[in-house]
């Protein structure tokens, strides 16, 4: 219990570098930011390996106590959530899916309109905002909740009893993050899908509604259910790392808690868009 959380910390105490003066050529500067990249590369990269050991190891461990905090991270990483995805779903398809169909109507191109929802919303805007809101939203309270824990010494309370932090505090989020992200991906697509087309509808778009899914359905293929679903799944457990590890692997102040935050969700999107852009080419290969 206690080597997992000391091996992270050896691996990723950067505060000497981020605290030192800034340095005096550019070539430093940027020698400090590469340097400081790769170290939190390499933390965030021990930390998942950490995490996903002690996920496989202690499944069945403590059933009782780790099933129920389960459950509540994916009450708050999808329930909670529901409501306001339902309204950007509604928004998404009324700003972007029914102008895109009312267009491809008046070039005469509706015949491209299944391929084109399926690219644009089922492969990468639908999983891709998802993600963005559910870091915005969970992703920000996790560090806060884990820094602030960090801070005021809850963690090693958790190893002077006996309990494994990472067990304790990381998979049930990681477990809810990932399930959560999936859930509400798929919500948000038939969401905006449907409300796309009750927009062209109302523009009086050519187009009924058997027509209108049935070119959906028909440039929709098993490979783009599976990799909805890795993809979903991806980047809820690596949302899930980036701001736990900012939250739990490092020694903070309390001061220090809203720098590191703001700090993982700015690597939370890097993490996704670097995910995105790797089933991009997962699309183009097969």
């Amino acid at each position: 219990m206690r080597e997992n959380l000391a091996k992270v910390l050896t691996l990723t105490n950067t505060q000497i570098f981020r605290r030192a003066p800034l340095p005096k050529s550019y070539t430093d500067f940027l020698g400090r930011k590469l340097f400081l990249f790769l170290l939190t590369l390499q933390g965030l990269a021990a930390f998942a390996l950490i995490t996903l050991g002690v996920l496989l190891r202690k499944f069945q461990t403590a059933r009782n106590v780790i099933r129920p905090r389960i459950r509540q991270e994916i009450a708050r990483a999808g329930v909670a959530l529901l409501p306001m995805f339902l309204f950007v779903a509604l928004a998404l398809g009324f700003l972007v899916i029914g102008q895109t169909v009312s267009a491809l109507a008046r070039v005469g191109a509706t015949g491209y309109l299944g391929s084109t929802m399926v690219i644009a919303v089922v492969r990468e805007l639908g999983p891709l905002l998802a993600a963005m809101l559910v870091l915005a939203r969970v992703g920000t309270a996790h560090v806060i909740e884990l820094g602030t824990a960090r801070a005021l010494g809850e963690v090693e309370a958790l190893e002077a009893l006996g309990i494994d932090p990472v067990h304790y505090l990381i998979v049930p989020r990681v477990i809810g993050m990932a399930v959560g992200v999936f859930a509400l991906t798929v919500y948000l697509i038939i969401g905006a899908l449907a409300s796309g087309y009750l927009f062209a509808f109302l523009q009086d778009v050519p187009l009924t509604p058997g027509d209108y899914f049935k070119q959906i359905t028909e440039a929709l293929n098993w490979l783009d259910f599976v990799l909805l679903a890795l993809k979903t799944v991806a980047f809820g457990f690596f949302i899930a790392i980036v701001t736990c590890y900012h939250g739990l692997a490092q020694p903070l102040r309390l001061e220090d808690v809203s720098r590191v935050a703001v700090r993982a969700v700015t690597q939370g999107v890097i993490v996704c868009v670097l995910i995105d852009a790797l089933f991009i080419l997962l699309y183009l290969v097969t």
